[in-house]
């Protein structure tokens, strides 16, 4: 049993003042399409944290199958985030998977492939995808470092710290789409998005 941690809590900063979460894609959302690409793949449950625009985002969740759970100290960056949501999380849980909400092309079919290998690796194993040489998202890392993310402080917060802490654990999928590193930062990247979907 897999659940997911959909980190909607952030500023946008790079975007230049807009919520790229909110930004129109395929006719909902970015931040639409990625929770429905989770809420249809196989796991237990989906947990959105959200932050900045708070109520904005809450809204585009409305009917979906989505807990929704608040960061209050969103500014303070994602570690703090992971464990907001990680706290919310069930600990009935095999694994968590750690869900950035800048990836629009993330399908549930790339998910399920990352949970499939999640499970035939009995849930021991930090699942990382790459594309090419290039390393994406989302992770997935055991139950049995749980409490590990929770104590973690500063730049080793989240999952980062737990695959740099961890290498001998890592089992790194690679994907045959780039959607796991097709990531939406800039309006440049937005408008690259929006010409390769017409």
């Amino acid at each position: 049993m897999i659940s997911a941690i959909v980190l909607a809590a952030g500023q946008s900063t790079r975007m230049g003042g807009e919520n790229k979460l909110l930004l129109p894609f395929r006719g909902s959302t970015i931040l639409e399409n990625i929770v429905d690409a989770v809420t249809c793949s196989d796991v237990m449950e989906t947990i959105v944290v959200v932050g900045h625009q708070a109520q904005q985002v809450r809204e585009k969740m409305i009917n979906r199958p989505v807990k929704l759970v608040q960061n209050p100290d969103y500014a303070e960056g994602m570690g703090g985030t992971v464990k907001v949501g990680l706290r919310a999380a069930s600990t009935d849980a095999a694994g968590y998977m750690v869900c950035l909400t800048d990836l629009p092309l993330l399908e549930a079919a790339d998910l399920d492939r990352l949970i499939e290998k999640f499970r035939n690796a009995h849930g021991t194993r930090i699942v990382v995808p790459f594309h090419q040489g290039q390393r994406g998202n989302p992770v997935i890392f055991p139950a049995l470092y749980r409490c590990e993310v929770l104590a973690g402080r500063g730049p080793v917060a989240g999952c980062r710290g737990i695959v740099k802490r961890h290498p001998q654990a890592v089992l790194e999928v690679e994907m045959q789409t780039d959607h796991v590193v097709r990531d939406i930062d800039t309006p440049e990247q937005y408008q690259q998005l929006l010409a390769a979907a017409l």
